[in-house]
């Protein structure tokens, strides 16, 4: 049975940094991408970034400059290290692993005061 751990949410004040990680375990197989996901009360959920097999990447527009992804292979993990957060940041995050199926994490609320 495959499931994803979330890690790292949390309460920061804007301009602050957290790190959110997310572990895959069980028998998942061939890995095509791993990313993060959030949705914000009464939207809809988004793509905040993605990391495929070959280490390419891709960024919201509203999150380049600041979020950083990295995945580590051998461990099944992804990571999002989040700086100079916002307001706006606020949402629930949601690990996503993509192999011929779609994986999702149970969810980590982040949560940036102005």
């Amino acid at each position: 049975q495959v499931q994803l751990v979330e890690s790292g949410g949390g309460l920061v004040q804007a301009g602050g940094s957290l790190r959110l990680s997310c572990a895959a375990t069980g028998s998942i197989g061939l890995i095509v991408s791993m990313g993060w996901y959030r949705q914000a009360p009464g939207k809809q959920r988004e793509l905040v970034a993605r990391i495929f097999s070959g280490g390419s990447t891709y960024y919201a527009d509203s999150v380049k400059g600041r979020f950083t992804i990295a995945r580590d292979n051998a461990r099944k993990t992804v990571d999002l290290q989040m700086n100079s957060l916002k307001p706006e940041d606020t949402a629930v995050y949601y690990c996503m692993v993509q192999t011929p199926l779609s994986y999702w994490g149970q969810g980590t609320q982040v949560t940036v005061s102005s």
